[in-house]
């Protein structure tokens, strides 16, 4: 002899079903929501790239200028701090000098 259906057992059933749906669902509105920021990313990433491609030779170019300079510069910057300017006269008496000679002049 069999049951009949009643509300609960029905639900029982279908539950498993209704899981897996709301699941899919939520998957299916994860990807149609965030579909454009991907694609909008992977797009300006492709962009920017395909930018690089042509500017990399010239920034290859400006790093090597700007070793060159930075060079030279560390260069003429050392160059002038070893310079002198001549003797300095500091005021002090020199040694073995007579104090009281100068004074009796």
């Amino acid at each position: 002899m069999t049951h009949p259906a009643t509300p609960s057992s029905l639900s029982r059933r279908s539950r498993p079903w209704g899981t897996a749906g709301a699941g899919l669902a939520a998957v299916a509105a994860c990807a149609v929501c965030c579909a454009g920021p991907l694609l909008a990313l992977l797009g300006g990433l492709g962009a920017a790239s395909a930018l690089a491609s042509f500017w990399v030779p010239a920034l290859a170019v400006v790093a090597v200028a700007a070793g060159a300079a930075a060079y030279v510069l560390h260069r003429r910057r050392r160059a002038a701090a070893c310079r002198t300017a001549g003797p300095v006269d500091l005021g002090l008496p020199a040694v073995g000098q007579d104090r009281d000679a100068e004074h009796k002049r």
